[in-house]
């Protein structure tokens, strides 16, 4: 949902930052120490192995989303949206992957800023789920494109008053308000005051797991986007290792949580709840509301 001026969608809710796979896990302080690297294994190509996965078990949303993520990753768009195509194929009532492919079909276009099957998809997920916030998103720039740019406006103040603080669209979601509203001469600043004090009072309950430092993300960008893919993968499986030893780390299943987000890994984000809630009963709200954030279902 980053500002769509010059090309719509930039990634949006997909791409949550340059590093989305890496920020979900570089830096978390229990991810290990240096000490605790697995030891070395043959090279592999994630991509391919995201490719061998989805056409062996064509049914399942879970591997096509994973590599509908990882092209759009790789600003590989059209084919992102023939992932997230085959993803709702298998899902169709998920209005996440509707989302997605909508976005996907969107970054894909050349010359159609919103193209019909991406109007289609975000309908699709909007009747499936009137909140999902990239379908949101969407169909604000749609009222845009078509010169209601008031309209617009009010759809994405909207959205940004059932936003919680916090959320990682957010501040993207506010600069697209402003950047529009300057460009249309629309006076923006004191209704997105006003949308901002409408917010659930709830923080994510995300908020509180440390992530990456900026030392930390700034070392990972001096990484390839094959290397980052493998820093973050390796990461992640020794924090799921760790968890399997110590099940009582709440905070360390949410980090888990969005660890596999970031990497398209729903399925096993599903999985990480699950565990954690059997592990941790009584810590339920606080796992299901951190799951609601991070758009695990």
């Amino acid at each position: 949902m980053r500002g769509w001026l010059g090309r719509i969608g930039g990634g949006g809710l997909a791409a949550i930052a340059a590093l989305a796979i890496a920020a979900g896990a570089i830096g978390y302080r229990m991810m290990g120490t240096a000490d605790d690297r697995p030891a070395a294994s043959v090279p592999t190509d994630p991509l391919a192995e995201l490719e061998r996965r989805a056409e062996a078990d064509p049914d399942n949303a879970g591997a096509w989303q994973e590599l509908g993520y990882a092209y759009f990753e790789l600003g590989r768009f059209a084919e992102a949206g023939e992932a997230y195509g085959r993803a709702t194929q298998a899902d169709p009532d998920s209005a996440v992957l509707w989302a997605s492919l909508g976005e996907a079909l969107v970054m894909a276009s050349e010359r159609d800023p919103m193209p019909p099957q991406a109007r289609q998809a975000f309908r699709k997920a909007i009747a499936l789920d009137r909140d999902e916030p990239r379908a949101r998103y969407f169909m604000a720039v749609e009222k845009d494109l078509a010169e209601d740019h008031a309209g617009a406006i009010a759809d994405w103040l909207a959205l940004l008053a059932d936003t919680p603080p916090g959320a990682p669209w957010e501040a993207d979601l506010k600069r697209t308000i402003e950047q529009v509203g300057a460009i249309h001469k629309i006076e923006v600043d004191e209704r997105i005051a006003a949308a901002l004090a409408m917010r659930p009072d709830a923080a994510p309950a995300v908020a509180a797991v440390p992530g990456p430092t900026q030392e930390q993300l700034a070392a990972a960008t001096s990484l390839r986007p094959a290397e980052q893919q493998d820093m973050a993968e390796g990461m992640v499986a020794r924090l799921a290792a760790r968890l399997e030893t110590q099940p009582g780390d709440v905070d360390g299943w949410i980090m888990l949580m969005r660890s596999y987000q970031a990497l398209g890994r729903t399925q096993e984000a599903r999985t990480a709840l699950a565990s954690a809630i059997a592990a941790n009963p009584r810590e339920r709200p606080r796992l299901e509301a951190a799951a609601e954030t991070l758009g695990v279902s």
